[in-house]
């Protein structure tokens, strides 16, 4: 038999000892087993303050021989380590203090009894050691023991600030880890807003009712504290919650003051004529104090009102023009509010234990807040000035023909000074005319023409031409009035249809060709196109066009007209019968090799690379001769006298009257000059005549001369200076002499270019290709005696 002993230790250990003993005896053979011993738990408080080792309990066996008692398990030889201790005489011995916390809440161990002589295993018993918590630790507030929340004055009562929420290490399933949270209190105290606290387990929601006032208070502090519910002791935290109040437009602004001369001149605008202040107890600078303006009874929308950012002043300003005459003040009215909707909350009763009574306008409704906002009257004075004179109506239309005689009265203005105080007389000027068309008379305002109207000048757009007026009074700075003239013309048929080109090309066939040609008009229908086409000489067989009526027609050439460049005129007339006779230069070649004759004619025209190389090398020539010529001046210098040789040149000039670069002087009968540059060029450009002969005619008279030419040349070396200086001379003065003779030479006009001859007409010299050949040149002496009869009539007498 198994025998458990217990005591109870005076720091508060309760000792438990529950022994399932089996007796196992002998089976129906008599054979005796082993006995096995179970015992089910002992229990350990954490935290004990005594002495250790203390004795926990002691087992004794009914034995009649020894054993050896041993312990294996938790608390023995696996974690926690060190905590229990059996001797072989059965007591079982707590060595230090355990951590309900931190260490397993039970111990789980194996007791054996072994027999000392043979260490066999007589006895087995399983051991549980259950560790009872004790109240020491104390709620924590997470995650740490401050809050800080914001929130806005209007947040409506019974709405949720924040949350706080607290832990406790001890057993949750005991007093000892279960708490509640209290409010312990509220800084500062106000009367208008009371803060509870509604528990959730492990967490508590902070609530408030009433109305939050910023004006009153702008940061709560409350201390929450969370306590446990511990037997023997209680423990407790505290937590601090600061709760700041944001301001909101609980608070309507005010009107102050207002400031300004409250007065306008007419026809004066951007300028402020008021300042209105106001006062706002919400916070400066924020949407709640920032007011907001808002102009009535200003049907015009003559003004504006801004607010001052820096003063919250309202600024009304003119945007339009006013009227004195129209109008001598403006009534108005101004109201403010802020830039955020106003609410309203004030407490009507407290309940107790519920939500309290309130009178409220919430920021939502914004219209049951529009009828709060304070409103003052306004009254803005015009002030009177110089008016402009008005014309009446601002603008005219009139409608006439074009071409209308000049003088032609169009229209008359009216316009009128239109103060009341300022009666000025005014009178009536020209502004913008652009192609000078019309005059204004100063007093009357009637306007006339004073140049003849053309539809198609370029200044004329759509048919229209407009022009400014002006009507300047006499006041002090003079004031302008503005009138617009729009004249509407009619389109007469004044201009004639002419040919769109004047030149064309055509090829040559045997069979007839055709190339179109167009004509335009700057009337308008049905003065302009279409048009009838005539074609005047002898053209029969040679040409015609097809068709005779339209735009754009055909010319046709017949095959018995060759290549070469033809004069054509053309009687083209509009559907008026208004005509204009048109001269076509038609151009025949052959467009065999060339579709095109000017492309041919191009093409024909390239420079070779031989042509290339003599144009530059002639610019450098007359470079180098314009260089030497620098070199020359009117001094004396000895010079190559040309002798006569008895053969003639003609000299090529294009000057009619050519004179010396030097003045001769006369002393008496001698004359005295310099050596005139001009005769050098002269002699230098015969030379160069010379040399550009044929080569047939260079080569006689080099034969002729080449003796005396040797001989001259060495005789110019040597020649007296004075000799030459007295031939020089004498050459100037024949050449004067000779000028003063002959006079100025008028020239002859023969005929007026670009119209056609009434007679004496040149005959047009026309060579077939096909049929050319070099003796038909020897027959043209006759084509051109019409020439010079025209040209050199007195010729033609002789």
């Amino acid at each position: 038999m198994i025998c458990f002993s217990m005591r109870t230790l005076s720091v508060g250990f309760l000792l438990l000892l529950s022994v399932w003993s089996v007796y196992v005896r002998a089976d129906s053979r008599g054979i005796r087993q082993k006995r096995a011993w179970i015992i089910d738990s002992f229990s350990i408080e954490e935290e004990y303050s005594g002495t250790f080792p203390y004795k926990l309990g002691k087992v004794e066996l009914d034995r009649s021989y020894l054993v050896h008692l041993e312990l294996h398990g938790q608390g023995m030889d696996k974690d926690p380590k060190g905590v229990l201790r059996i001797t072989d005489t059965g007591e079982i011995f707590v060595l230090r203090k355990v951590d309900y916390e931190t260490d397993i809440n039970i111990l789980h161990l194996k007791f054996e009894a072994r027999n000392q002589s043979n260490y066999e295993v007589v006895t087995k018993l399983g051991l549980q050691i259950q560790i009872l918590d004790i109240n020491d630790h104390a709620p924590e507030f997470q995650p740490s023991s401050v809050y800080e929340v914001s929130v806005d004055e209007s947040l409506a009562q019974g709405k949720e600030i924040t949350t706080v929420k607290a832990v406790d290490q001890d057993d949750s399933s005991t007093d000892n880890g279960t708490f509640v949270f209290t409010i312990k209190s509220v800084t500062p105290k106000t009367d208008n807003v009371e803060f509870y606290i509604q528990q959730q387990k492990e967490s508590g929601t902070i609530y408030f009712k009433g109305c939050l006032d910023y004006e009153k208070a702008q940061k709560y502090t409350i201390l929450v504290e969370a306590k446990d519910k511990g037997e023997k002791i209680q423990l407790s935290s505290t937590s601090t919650l600061i709760i700041n109040i944001s301001d909101n437009n609980n608070n309507l602004p005010e009107f102050s003051g207002k400031t300004g001369p409250g007065k306008v001149k007419e026809r004066e605008t951007g300028v402020e004529v008021l300042r209105l202040q106001v006062t706002d107890k919400d916070v400066r600078g924020s949407k709640a104090w920032k007011a907001k303006y808002t102009i009535h009874e200003d049907k015009k929308e003559i003004f504006k009102i801004e607010t001052d950012p820096v003063t919250n002043e309202g600024i009304l300003t003119v945007i339009k023009q006013t009227d004195y005459e129209e109008q001598t003040n403006h009534n108005l009215s101004i109201s403010v509010q802020n830039e955020i909707p106003y609410f309203s909350c004030k407490i009507k009763n407290k309940v107790p234990n519920a939500m309290w009574v309130l009178d409220k306008i919430p920021q939502s409704s914004e219209m049951s807040a529009g009828n709060l906002y304070n409103r003052i009257p306004v009254t803005i004075y015009v002030e009177d000035v110089n008016d402009p004179p008005v014309f009446i109506p601002p603008v005219k239309h009139v409608v006439v023909m074009e071409n209308i005689d000049v003088g032609t009265s169009l229209t008359t203005f009216t316009a009128k000074d239109m103060d009341g105080s300022h009666v000025n007389t005014f009178k009536f000027v020209k502004g913008e005319d652009i192609d000078k068309w019309i005059t204004i008379d100063a007093k009357t305002g009637k306007v006339s023409t004073i140049k003849i109207l053309d539809r198609e000048s370029p200044f004329v757009k759509n048919a229209t031409y407009t022009a400014t007026l002006y009507a300047v009074d006499e006041g002090v700075p003079p004031l302008t009035g503005t009138g617009t003239l729009v004249i509407h013309l009619n389109d007469q048929n004044d201009n004639v249809p002419i040919l769109e080109k004047n030149v064309v090309t055509i090829c040559i066939d045997k069979e007839p060709t055709l190339v179109n040609i167009t004509a335009v008009d700057l009337d308008f229908p049905p003065y302009g196109s279409p048009f009838y086409y005539e074609l005047l000489g002898d053209v029969l067989d040679k040409w015609m066009i097809e068709p005779v009526y339209g735009t754009t027609v055909s010319l046709v050439k017949e095959k018995h007209v060759y290549s070469g460049h033809h004069l054509l005129q053309i009687k083209i007339s509009d559907q008026q019968g208004l005509y204009s006779i048109q001269n076509l230069t038609v151009t025949v070649c052959d467009c065999s090799v060339t579709p095109n004759c000017h492309v041919r004619m191009v093409s024909q025209a390239r420079m070779g690379p031989v042509a290339a190389w003599m144009v530059i090398l002639a610019i450098l020539i007359l470079t180098a001769v314009c260089l030497m010529s620098l070199t020359i001046s009117c001094k004396a210098e000895k010079i190559i006298i040309m002798m006569d040789d008895g053969i003639g040149h003609l000299i090529t000039t294009n000057t009619e009257n050519p004179g010396t670069d030097c003045t001769v002087m006369y002393k008496g009968q001698q004359a005295v000059s310099q050596t005139p540059s001009s005769l050098y060029n002269e002699q230098m450009f015969n030379r160069s005549t010379y040399r550009n002969s044929t080569s047939r005619s260079y080569r006689k008279n080099f034969q002729q001369s080449s003796v005396r030419s040797s001989v001259r040349s060495n005789y110019s070396y040597n020649i007296n200076a004075s000799y030459l200086t007295g031939l020089i001379n004498q050459k100037v003065l024949a050449l004067q002499t000779r000028d003063e003779e002959h006079g100025i030479y008028e020239p002859h006009c023969y005929t007026d270019e670009g119209q056609p001859m009434a007679r004496d007409e040149l005959d047009a010299i026309s060579i077939s290709e096909d049929d050319f050949h070099p003796d038909m040149l020897k027959n043209l002496d006759s084509r051109f005696c019409q020439l010079a009869t025209i040209s050199r009539p007195d010729l033609m007498k002789r």
